[in-house]
């Protein structure tokens, strides 16, 4: 039993788990039914046997952990004692190290001075060689006859460089003539690199080169390089093109030749923009400079930016410490002379220009532009003219023509897009915002005032008196194209304007320009619109005047009336839709509703004033609210709240035209009419026919 269980002693440990094993494998300790019921002597008899067994285990596990234990520690202290005699010995090896590495500096202190003693010794004798060798040569060249094979082998040309550097240095007080080797090696020198160049012989470049250094001529060794270089690289259309590709390949090649590659490669590229592309510069602009001023400042902005951009492009290589600033000077040096009168040249085309574009459209009207004038008189007019909404002088006939054009702007606002794009790059920044600013009042002056004031001006001019029989009113189709033209400027504005000025001093100066632009056209908007809602009600007031009879609202025959509503009412109704429409169309936003809401105002106290001025029978009166319904439905158009409840109290009070006079106060004190004055309601009894019955008075007082 207890090998069986022996295992089950070392896994985790469930007492209520173990004891249920324990009694399913014992015999009679189950709950079955059967041969094998449950006996509980058999069962305590297992359990107390099992104890014991457990006990046994116990026992002889106890031991054997008492026995490791011992070892454990016998090992502890062995181990122990180990690392105390490995510490000893590491303490000896440490203290041998150290007297080691003190004999090792004694010994090389010994030595550098041994080697100091040799070299001190060694040097004045190769210098005595070198000496003797050099006043060898020297003599040859005194006696005028080489010999040395140095001199006479052309495959040993470095080695004699180097000795011809050292006697030109010791012959610098010897007559001239005695230097001609000097510039003969020199020539040689360059002659052998200009040839390994054109074979390609990188490695013999680099081997002439760094002999060169050392002699006047390296200077003109690079000279030579770079003028080689540019040897066919020209070859395409696009001289821009052809000097990077051409400066990408050099800057792959100078260092494999030179030992200061920067600096050559800087020197290559400032020959190429100094005589490369400031001739083609000049050969660009100087032919339209005079003659096309668009072409010339088109050429020079296309000219700048494509310098500009190769400029980018070598600022990938390597060319000194501050190769911005190198790069700068040089695209500086060619377009200075142009940059210098560049905004002069920009403002004076962008005038013309504007000017060509508006006499263009004014030709192409048969239009012959008009003076508005300015000064004294004008003014004075201009406030008269706002505070009494009066038309000053005689009307004009425009034959429905607006004077804005949609093309005009789009082509100023182009020409103006334009010049802000070449003002940006070729400008210097701290001109920018002055120069943004110049071409800003050239808009300003051209599309704000010359043509949409003129346009304003003109149609303000064209519209009609208010007592004008069938006058055609034009002027909203100016404020639908003045507004439509006006978001397109205000976008020019915040898109190419604001970049260039956002941080200047000119934002505030360019807002105020702005501010001043658009209240001087919404005083003049406003004023035209006045007036046209004023021609709106005089054309209605000729409607009802020449369609309206007295004996609509009193027939002669009471009970032989067919009509639902009045001709009058149905022509006014036409008429208003169809303004209502017209101003919804031209306008966008809150305008829209402040002016429908004005239009709506002033056909209500048309049509009250006009009701005022008849008298209704009992059946002309159940015609007038007919009327009036229909005027109501008219309202609803507007979509202006205030504007249909004048109208519904306007119902209301006509009510008081057929209601019962027994039923007069009750009518009077209802919801619509109780906080109406009371001479309103007593204006409109009045118009009843029946009003002098003793009857109606009496109910009424």
């Amino acid at each position: 039993m207890l090998n069986e269980h022996s295992a089950e002693m070392f896994e985790p440990f469930v007492a209520d788990e173990y004891i249920e094993r324990l009694v399913w494998r014992t015999p009679g300790g189950g709950s079955r039914g059967g041969p094998e019921a449950f006996d509980p002597k058999r069962l305590l008899e297992e359990f107390v046997n099992h104890i014991q067994e457990l006990q046994i285990m116990d026992e002889r596990i106890q031991r054997k952990v008492e026995k490791l234990e011992q070892q454990c520690q016998k090992e502890a202290k062995e181990f122990a004692k180990k690392v105390q005699e490995l510490q000893k010995s590491n303490q000896v090896a440490f203290q041998h190290f150290q007297e080691l590495d003190e004999h090792i500096s004694y010994v090389a202190t010994k030595v550098c001075h041994l080697g100091d003693q040799l070299e001190g010794v060694n040097t004045p004798r190769q210098r005595a060689v070198e000496a003797q060798k050099l006043m060898k040569y020297f003599n040859e060249f005194l006696d005028g006859e080489l010999k040395s094979d140095v001199f006479i082998n052309s495959e040993k040309i470095k080695e004699a460089a180097d000795i011809i550097q050292k006697l030109h240095l010791i012959a610098q007080e010897l007559p001239f003539d005695r230097q001609v080797h000097f510039s003969r090696v020199n020539l040689n020198l360059i002659q052998e690199f200009t040839s390994a160049q054109r074979r390609g012989e990188i490695s013999r470049m680099r081997e002439v080169a760094a002999v060169l250094l050392h002699f006047k001529g390296y200077s003109h060794c690079v000279d030579v390089y770079i003028k080689q270089c540019q040897e066919g690289a020209y070859l395409r259309n696009d001289v821009f093109e052809d000097a990077a590709v051409l400066c990408q390949r050099v800057n792959k090649q100078v260092g494999d030749v030179f030992s200061n590659p920067e600096t050559v490669l800087a020197k290559l590229i400032q020959n190429v923009f100094e005589i490369k592309l400031q001739s083609f510069v000049k050969e660009q602009l100087e032919e339209c400079r005079k003659s096309d001023a668009e072409q010339y400042l088109k050429n020079l902005y296309d000219l700048y930016t494509r310098t500009s951009s190769l400029s980018s492009k070598l600022m990938e290589f390597n060319l000194g410490t501050d190769k911005q600033t190198f790069l700068s000077k040089l695209i500086k040096s060619i377009f200075i002379s142009y940059l210098e009168n560049y905004i002069e040249v920009e403002t004076g085309y962008l005038k013309s220009r504007s000017a060509m574009i508006l006499q263009r459209y004014y030709d192409s009207k048969n239009h012959q532009k008009r003076s508005i004038g300015t000064g004294g008189i004008q003014d004075l007019k201009e406030r008269i003219r706002q505070r009494t909404n009066l038309p000053l002088g005689p009307s004009i006939d425009t034959h429905g023509e607006t004077f804005l054009s949609q093309e005009v702007v789009v082509n100023l606002l182009q020409e103006t897009k334009q010049a802000f794009e070449r003002c940006h790059r070729l400008s210097d920044p701290s001109d920018l915002p002055r120069n943004a600013f110049r071409i800003f009042t050239i808009l300003v002056e051209f599309l704000c005032i010359e043509h949409i004031d003129y346009a304003l001006e003109t149609g303000l001019a064209g519209i009609p008196s208010s007592d004008s029989r069938n006058a055609n009113l034009y002027f909203l189709d100016v404020v639908q194209q003045a507004n439509t033209i006006f978001h397109l400027f205000d976008k020019q504005f915040n898109d190419h304007l604001m970049p260039l000025i956002s941080s200047s001093p000119k934002l505030s100066e360019c807002l105020q320009k702005k501010k001043e632009i658009i209240e001087q056209m919404e005083m003049k908007l406003d004023t035209g619109i006045d007036r046209t809602l004023n021609c709106m009600i005089g054309q209605m007031k000729h409607i009802l005047a020449a369609e309206q009879k007295k004996t609509d609202f009193k027939p002669e025959d009471e009970n032989n009336v067919l009509i639902q509503y009045t001709n009058a009412c149905v022509k006014v109704c036409a008429y208003v839709r169809k303004q209502v429409e017209k101003i919804k169309n031209s306008m966008d936003g809150k305008n829209v509703d402040t002016v429908l809401m004005e239009l709506g105002v002033r056909f209500h106290r048309l049509i009250y004033e006009h009701l005022q001025q008849y008298s209704y029978s009992c059946m002309g009166g159940m015609l007038a609210i007919c009327d009036v319904a229909e005027y109501r439905k008219c309202a609803k158009d507007f979509k202006i709240p205030m504007v249909l409840h004048l109208f519904d109290t306007l119902h209301a009070l006509c009510n008081l035209l057929v209601v019962a006079p027994d039923n007069l106060k009750q009518v009077c004190s209802g919801e619509q009419l109780a906080n109406l004055d009371k001479n309103i309601l007593h204006s409109f009894v009045q118009l009843r026919a029946d009003y002098r019955s003793a009857r109606l008075a009496r109910h009424f007082s």
